[in-house]
């Protein structure tokens, strides 16, 4: 920002409020992880309270309204997703009834993958789950583009550790009557 001699609008309203409380500019580049972490610690609170991460229900395994029995012919919904934080990364699906009963399932990593790897890991969960509940039509929502239209067909193959996973989904798609892929975009999902 300070070595560049054209500067655009916004850079120079920084350059200018920053100039007033002696804040000098350093690369990003020089800076290293350890002198940050240096610094994050020598301002560490004394009433710091550390994140909660426990559920209040642990034990609620799903939420559902009891309705007649679905016929088998009826399309059953598939959400799926990963996520990341302080504790780790998983990835978790949500199998919704035509009537609507939400049956959310959840599993945590424990190797090293890709983003995409965990994409398709959720993605074979969910499947796996509508395959031991005997659904037969299924409709599948995630918001990896990748994933989804690899599934489909309309995009290839070209990261080699990726095709272990399609292989594997585009066998178990093979127990369904009528199974439909769809891209949901990460904020409608």
């Amino acid at each position: 920002m300070m070595e560049s001699t054209a500067l655009n609008g916004r850079m120079a309203r920084w350059q200018i409020l920053l100039s007033e409380f002696d804040i000098i500019y350093v690369n990003q580049k020089a800076v290293k992880g350890s002198a940050v972490i240096d610094f994050l610690a020598s301002r560490a609170l004394e009433d710091y309270e550390p994140l909660k991460f426990d559920f209040p229900n642990e034990d609620l395994m799903y939420v559902a309204t009891v309705e007649e029995d679905t016929p088998k012919d009826r399309s059953w919904k598939l959400n799926f997703d990963r996520a990341s934080n302080a504790i780790g990364n998983g990835v978790g699906a949500v199998l919704i009834s035509p009537n609507r009963d939400h049956y959310p399932f959840t599993c945590k990593l424990d190797f090293d993958y890709t983003n995409n790897m965990t994409e398709y890991e959720a993605c074979i969960m969910g499947i796996r789950a509508a395959i031991d509940r005997k659904i037969r039509v299924l409709e599948v929502y995630g918001d990896s583009a990748l994933v989804i239209y690899q599934l489909k067909g309309a995009w290839e193959m070209r990261d080699p550790k990726l095709i272990n996973y399609q292989k594997l989904v585009l066998e178990l798609i093979e127990q369904f009557d009528d199974i439909k892929f769809f891209y949901l975009p990460s904020d409608e999902n």
